[in-house]
């Protein structure tokens, strides 16, 4: 995955469960650079940085998708992991569905904010 943002180029593409106290590993970091590389065979990896960080996710990896309990105009659709683009156009219909007062097109139970 390549993304142009406003100080260059940034390129990810992995994920790793080991914990937040582990280092990352750098062959993933080399794969990633040589794949890129025959993408971008001109690009500049001596002006670019190595960076890993930490992402959120929820402990029964589910996503949030439905109304809050507390305010009738919020409604939840959040959690998908790395599933966003997949499971977003699903989860789209479901919220919409709800909106409009309409059964969503799937049991919205197992994903319910409590």
């Amino acid at each position: 995955m390549a993304t142009q943002l406003s100080c260059g180029l940034r390129f990810g593409g992995w994920d790793e469960l080991g914990g937040t106290r582990l280092p990352a590993n750098p062959k993933l970091f080399e794969r990633l650079e040589r794949l890129a590389s025959e993408v971008l065979p001109s690009f500049d990896w001596q002006e670019g940085r190595r960076w890993m960080g930490h992402r959120p996710s929820l402990p029964h990896s589910l996503p949030i998708i439905g109304p809050s309990r507390k305010h009738k105009s919020v409604y939840y659709a959040f959690g998908h992991g790395h599933l966003g683009m997949t499971q977003g156009a699903i989860t789209g219909k479901a919220i919409a569905a709800l909106i409009a007062g309409e059964e969503p097109p799937f049991n919205l139970a197992p994903f319910a904010v409590n």
